[in-house]
């Protein structure tokens, strides 16, 4: 039984770094526990990049900053990152897409893991690292605290809140919170893919068939179409995605696709990382044979573990909806802004994203305090792509920017209930926002408003 801290946890992606961050921040004591040897979960082991869009959808407003921005900046200082306000959709860095691609953020994988951990570090927070959570302890309807297991054995975590940001909901699924999986129509989850990256491309000759092709998409659709219907190939996607990296000739792949597996079953992760993999083999010799400036390509590293887009989404005090942010509805509770569009990857064709004949979202639209705090169950915070929301609406919200804004959110009502003897669920939502406000955090104009008028 370890020593008990006011605030564990789980998970180190972008959600968990900044609440880890966050929390430790607001004077509680915090312990971080990550499986991987290093922290920052999609943005380092998945190879995942650029971070998608901070700002509104019309690229004018940075909306998600605070830890997010102060993590960009200190990679941009090492040379890692280009900050969002100098990229533009259309751009290599945005993988040439316009639509929701302004204020994307290139970054180099290993700036990204130490500066995560110095961050972490700089701030007393307990790090364990290697570490699986495998079982929860729940008394009188709140968790008390997650058992682990690594190397040395099994351990109990106790802490006085713990926050989710496993991405997948884990610690709420062994506590027993309801959650729910997949679209209505079929349970069927949006697809697996394994980034990759490759080097010793001729960008210019790249960016030179974009700028004939503008009609596509994606770059080299025309290619892909005619390999494909040829026989030639049997290819997962109906392009290329590819983004420009900060080192020339070095660009990451998102063009795996692993349909109809689930994100939370072993086995079905197993065969997502064998057929991802050999995906990488049969792209690459596609690459090389028909695309142009990619003839002498070569495959620097795949990610250490695939990327999964959508598994549990817990069901929490509130649902947040498609229609919340296509009108860009406005929450007393609002604690993250966003603007990402809904980007729905078909879960059962090589469709998407952004043609599934879903409404545009709002400019900006809010994710409230509601959303992660899970019914009937004291004690947890959940965040990051495993909060309660629709399949549509968790579509725009999963990726990296929101889920550091909903992490720091996470952090900051953990350390504030400990403080003051209270449930996370019994959050004082003005304290929250005053403090998230503070930090730098900008909540929306309607809160901005309400704000001054106060």
């Amino acid at each position: 039984m370890a020593e008990p801290t006011d605030v564990l946890v789980v998970g180190s992606g972008p959600a968990g770094l900044a609440a880890a961050v966050a929390a430790a921040r607001s004077g509680a004591s915090v312990r971080l526990v990550e499986r991987f040897g290093f922290l920052g979960g999609n943005l380092t082991a998945g190879l995942v990049g650029p971070c998608m869009t901070s700002f509104s959808l019309d690229g004018q407003t940075q909306l998600v900053r605070g830890v997010f921005d102060e993590f960009v900046r200190r990679m941009e200082a090492r040379g890692g990152a280009v900050h969002p306000s100098q990229t533009k959709g259309g751009s290599p860095y945005s993988g040439f897409i316009r639509f929701g691609h302004d204020a994307v953020t290139p970054f180099d994988p290993e700036a990204a893991k130490r500066v995560a951990q110095e961050m972490v570090l700089e701030e007393d927070v307990d790090l364990l690292l290697h570490t699986w959570a495998v079982d929860a302890v729940v008394e009188d309807g709140r968790l008390c605290g997650v058992v682990v297991v690594n190397k040395s054995g099994m351990s109990y975590l106790p802490a006085g809140s713990v926050v989710d940001a496993t991405g997948d909901g884990d610690i709420a699924a062994l506590a027993g919170a309801e959650f729910a999986m997949g679209r209505d129509s079929d349970g069927l989850m949006q697809p697996m893919t394994l980034f990759f990256r490759i080097g010793n491309v001729d960008d210019e000759a790249v960016e030179q068939y974009k700028r004939e092709h503008p009609e596509e998409l994606f770059p080299f659709e025309s290619i892909v179409e005619e390999a494909t219907s040829s026989g030639r190939y049997t290819l997962p996607r109906r392009g290329v995605q590819l983004f420009k990296t900060l080192e020339p000739g070095v660009w990451r792949i998102n063009t795996t696709r692993v349909l109809g597996l689930d994100g939370t079953d072993a086995g079905d992760l197993t065969r997502a990382e064998i057929a991802a993999r050999r995906q990488v083999d049969l792209l690459m010799d596609f690459f090389r044979k028909e695309l142009p400036g990619l003839g002498d390509c070569k495959l620097i590293d795949t990610a250490a573990t695939i990327g999964v887009r959508e598994s549990r989404r817990i069901v929490g005090d509130y649902q947040l909806t498609l229609d919340d942010l296509v009108t860009g509805r406005h929450f007393e509770d609002v604690v993250a802004v966003a603007g990402y569009p809904v980007d729905i990857h078909s879960p059962s064709s090589n469709q998407g994203p952004f043609d599934d004949g879903i409404p545009p979202t709002a400019n900006e639209y809010e994710i409230p305090y509601r959303s992660l705090v899970p019914a009937r169950l004291d004690g947890l915070l959940v965040t990051g792509r495993c909060i309660s929301a629709t399949h549509e609406a968790l579509a725009a919200v999963r990726v990296m920017p929101p889920s550091f804004a909903m992490g720091e959110a996470a952090g900051i009502a953990s350390a504030q209930a400990v403080q003051a003897g209270r449930q996370v669920r019994s959050a004082d939502i003005a304290q929250l926002q005053a403090e998230l406000v503070s930090r730098g955090a900008y909540l929306g104009s309607a809160h901005a408003v309400a704000e001054a008028v106060h």
